[in-house]
């Protein structure tokens, strides 16, 4: 039986990106002179299937999930924090939603799995798989059925959206950065200490924790991660596994993905590989400073649009990165190419 998850995503058009390189190429300025916009431009183009590519209306979609992985004492955050930032996005004064605001970006908080029950809540959607996941070091993070509702709930805010062309999905859960390693080891193969970074700001003694942590989940667990699903199961979070179904859902919808940080990259790459057709519709926004993320934009063969040294989450990243998208499609539109403007070539 098939799942709406492994339906495939539309495929590129090769000849209108070609079109669009000779476009960029006759514009009034050397040749790759404009660099990555040159190149988000005309793999916009290839993906949207037109030599206008666009980039005018996004959703921003922080999903919300607990970790039963936070009982090793990962984090530097008790996580009642998961709860009280969600409060802190709804009232308008965590960092996305100041940017989503300040660029007009519509904006919507979704919890997936919150250990705390919330109150009604201003722009949050209460959409609860579980109260947090289980201890992948003990057991599977979740069940069969509660993986699918998560990547279900992604995939309905995808559906629920409207008309958008860009999607940015932003996370927020306690322990999540330590999910984000263990998923990074899963597909890559590399070790534990390599994928670890300092999440909330821990310290050297809770980072190598932080590692023995992830290598005791990785030895239950790696004999028996069959497919991208049963990664996502045994492994990943409620909000992880609800950004992976976003990102399938939007690919499928032709809807450009914009993915953050380290932890929605690990939910990037978990999404490709239970359904590859959806990787040309992923654009990566920043490589941030936890030392897993580099490695996982490396064996996505990714290459990011801004060095920030960033490492909040919550989207934020891949908020800044919106304008530069907009930036690339309107200068693909709206300058004038050599003959137009009665400038003359160089030599090619």
């Amino acid at each position: 039986m098939s799942h709406w998850y492994e339906e495939a995503a539309p495929d590129a058009d090769e000849d209108m990106r070609a079109a669009a390189i000779a476009r960029q190429n006759s514009l009034t300025k050397p040749r790759g002179a404009l660099g990555r916009l040159e190149d988000v431009a005309v793999q916009m183009s290839a993906m949207q299937r037109t030599l206008e590519p666009h980039a005018n209306k996004a959703l921003i979609a922080v999903f919300a999930g607990d970790h039963g992985v936070a009982t090793e004492s990962v984090s530097a955050y008790p996580q009642t924090v998961t709860s009280e930032m969600v409060r802190n996005f709804a009232n308008g004064g965590a960092a996305i939603s100041v940017l989503a605001k300040s660029m007009g970006i519509d904006f919507t908080v979704v919890n997936v799995g919150t250990v705390y029950a919330l109150e009604d809540l201003p722009n949050v959607q209460d959409l609860r798989v579980g109260a947090g996941t289980q201890n992948m070091c003990v057991t599977e993070a979740m069940s069969l059925e509660q993986c699918e509702e998560a990547l279900a709930v992604g995939r309905d805010i995808i559906d629920q959206a409207g008309d958008i062309d860009v999607f940015i999905g932003g996370e927020m859960g306690i322990g999540n950065s330590t999910a984000a390693a263990a998923l990074a080891v899963a597909h890559t193969r590399l070790s534990a200490t390599a994928m670890v970074g300092r999440g909330t700001g821990i310290s050297d003694q809770v980072l190598s924790k932080k590692a023995a942590v992830v290598t005791r989940a990785m030895s239950r667990h790696l004999p028996h991660m069959k497919n991208g699903v049963e990664v996502l199961r045994r492994i990943g979070g409620y909000e992880i596994n609800a950004l992976a179904g976003a990102y399938i859902r939007a690919a499928q919808r032709g809807i450009v993905v914009l993915v953050d940080g380290y932890i929605c990259t690990a939910a990037a790459i978990s999404a490709v590989k239970i359904n590859p057709s959806i990787r040309p519709w992923l654009f990566f926004s920043h490589c941030s400073a936890e030392p897993g993320h580099s490695r996982l934009l490396n064996k996505l063969e990714a290459e990011p649009l801004l060095q920030l040294n960033m490492r909040l989450g919550e989207g934020t990243g891949a908020a800044l990165a919106f304008p530069i998208m907009q930036a690339a499609c309107r200068l693909q539109i709206e300058m004038a190419s050599f003959e137009q403007a009665g400038v003359s070539r160089g030599n090619d």
